[in-house]
């Protein structure tokens, strides 16, 4: 599979509109249309009018069932060559970061010169399924040869119980829990404090507003449909105001709120990845580098272990594999889909019996410098339309290194089902 000698992967450009809360400015969109405009901006950001690329690589978590060729058909509309292939992803809040790694393994092979990766997700546009006897019978007066069979199944369909529709749940279906139970499950077992998880969720709205003030997203990031920038912010947030906030998953003794987890949100996000050939050819910039990337997934039934942590595991074995600790990063996006995950992994890595115990090592990994952690917000901040998040990371963590003149960066996104999407990025 392998077409000569392995070839650096650079990130080149990228381009995403901002996001925005569940119900507000994208309330009337679809996933087809917030990725085809998110495409066709960073198509006339590069003048790639017409360019034929290897492939274009994403998806959606919240899918209707007229979205089964989702990127193929935003493709044909954003004005790329339309012989692109393409092909949609899943793998829950890794999905962006996924195709990332999909669209790089195929330019350092030889594969292909240049790919985009990209993802989209609206929870205002969630898909509502009829009840299973209504779909049943839909189907029966589908299948029905005469008018008798016909009007014979019709009759499952007058039936009270059937007209109750089945709305999206955000539960795992092996639990019924929530996420946001389950993280909070996780936040007791690990002794995470509210106040800690409150300081991380102010530092992801202060790093963003900063970053907003001094135009750092101003060529990652295109206006639309009237928003300039991801409406969840809150640059005039305080301790004393987060808070105040009730605990959302736990009454009595729960730490995590509305104010320090991601809300629901809609948005789109792609990144433009190509060996160095192509982009010199094109004259693009070489942003950075996706040096290397992990899957894990551990048992969260029963809470063997938390349904977020995927990452605590993802992470040592990346380490392990490159020979580097890892203390030996520059910048560290470790997702916020709830302050307790990210600290929750944090304090994972600095645990001796976790260290020992779970990944078999001599030593604990130990702490990171967090004034390296999220600089330029997170997603409390930003918003998480989940397909979506992974390549606002790697965008975000691509300008930061090339605006560095150098270093190395480290991703992290937990997802749904127990699983972690992890990856590095040098400059």
């Amino acid at each position: 599979m392998n077409y000569g000698t392995p070839r650096r992967v650079a990130v080149v450009a990228a381009n995403r509109i901002p996001f925005v809360r569940s119900n507000t400015a994208y309330f009337e969109l679809s996933n087809q249309t917030m990725l085809t405009d998110t495409l066709s901006g960073l198509v006339q950001k590069c003048n790639l009018q017409g360019e034929l690329l290897g492939e274009v690589v994403g998806g959606a978590v919240m899918k209707h069932a007229r979205d089964w060729n989702l990127v193929r058909e935003s493709v044909l509309g954003c004005g790329l060559h339309p012989n692109t292939p393409a092909y949609d992803v899943q793998q829950a809040c890794g999905t962006g970061l996924e195709a990332a790694i999909l669209v790089a393994n195929k330019i350092a092979l030889g594969q292909i010169d240049a790919g985009i990766a990209c993802g989209t997700d609206t929870t205002s546009d969630a898909p509502i399924a009829v009840s299973r006897g209504m779909q049943r019978a839909l189907m029966a007066m589908n299948a029905a040869r005469t008018r008798g069979g016909k009007f014979k199944a019709s009759l499952g369909l007058v039936k009270p119980a059937h007209l109750i529709p089945e709305l999206p749940v955000n539960t795992e279906p092996r639990t019924g829990k929530s996420m946001g139970q389950h993280a909070q499950l996780t936040a007791h077992r690990y002794g995470i404090t509210r106040e800690e998880q409150d300081k991380l969720a102010l530092h992801s709205h202060l790093n963003l507003a900063k970053a907003y003030d001094e135009g750092f997203f101003d060529d990652l990031l295109m206006p639309y449909h009237g928003v300039h920038r991801d409406n969840n912010l809150r640059p005039d947030s305080t301790i004393e105001k987060l808070s105040k906030l009730s605990p959302a998953f736990d009454r009595k003794e729960g730490t995590i709120t509305a104010a320090n987890a991601s809300p629901l949100t809609d948005g789109a996000s792609a990144v433009l990845l190509a060996s160095e050939e192509w982009a010199q050819k094109k004259g693009l910039p070489v942003l950075a580098y996706l040096t290397a990337g992990e899957v894990a997934a551990v048992d969260f039934i029963d809470e063997r272990e938390g349904l977020l942590m995927g990452g605590a595991y993802a992470i040592p074995r990346l380490l392990h594999k490159r020979g580097i600790a890892l203390q030996d990063f520059d910048f560290y996006e470790i997702h916020e889909a709830f302050s307790a995950v990210v600290l929750c992994t944090l304090a994972a890595w600095e645990s001796a019996d976790f260290c020992r115990t779970k990944l078999g090592l001599a030593n604990p990994l130990g702490s990171i410098d967090r004034t390296k952690l999220n600089v330029k917000g997170g997603s409390i901040a930003t918003g998480h339309p989940f397909a979506a998040t992974g390549c606002r990371i790697v965008a975000t963590l691509a300008k930061i290194l090339n605006e560095a003149g150098g270093g190395r960066g480290l991703i992290s996104i937990c997802a749904a089902g127990g699983q972690a999407v992890t990856a590095i990025m040098e400059k």
